[in-house]
């Protein structure tokens, strides 16, 4: 079982709709929740178009593996996929970009931090907890603590940046919470 930010997203909202999207049970085909999606897609693009603009191209790697993303010292890594084992269920995430933030002082690593892009103007606790479950997601394949995130978002590209290791510990409740959902042949009660 992998979960994703898609499905954790799903399942801040309604474990029942976390449940069903696990199952492969196609969507009830909601207007909404399409231009929903289609606008922050939108909005990802327009916002990681104009963080390239703000790196030279040579500090820029694409769809880096976690080797690569050690290895280099690139401050934008874009459209990479990140893995990782938490007890026994996959955590996979596809982070837009991330960045490295340079080491404060010799012989320290540098920082990773991922970058999640939101079309709306004001951000909730959910947002938050997303950008923390790409940190937890990143920080397990690499090996080295990501204590921070960044949530690009609005029509003024308002950069906020997240303590995720204070989030943490939620974000661990709310993955096992969803594998025990899921580890459920029959879906669970639904709450209006």
């Amino acid at each position: 079982m992998t979960i994703t930010p898609y499905l954790f997203s799903a399942f801040l909202r309604c474990p029942t709709k976390s449940w069903l999207l696990a199952t492969g049970e196609p969507p009830a085909g909601n207007a909404f929740a399409d231009w929903v999606k289609s606008k922050n897609e939108t909005y990802r693009t327009a916002a990681l178009e104009k963080l390239r603009t703000n790196t030279s191209t040579g500090e820029i790697s694409h769809a880096p593996t976690m080797e690569d993303l050690k290895a280099t010292n690139s401050r934008l890594a874009v459209d990479m996929v990140a893995q990782a084992q938490l007890d026994s269920y996959l955590l996979e995430s596809r982070l837009p970009a991330v960045e490295r933030i340079p080491a404060r002082g010799r012989g320290k690593p540098g920082q990773f931090m991922p970058v999640r892009f939101v079309f709306r103007n004001k951000l909730g606790k959910d947002e938050k907890l997303i950008a923390a479950f790409d940190a937890l997601v990143l920080s397990k394949a690499l090996g080295r603590e990501v204590s921070l995130g960044k949530i690009i978002h609005g029509d003024e590209t308002v950069a906020v940046t997240v303590k995720t290791s204070v989030l943490a510990g939620e974000v661990r409740k709310r993955v096992q919470e969803i594998a025990g959902l899921l580890s459920n042949t029959a879906a669970p009660d639904l709450v209006l």
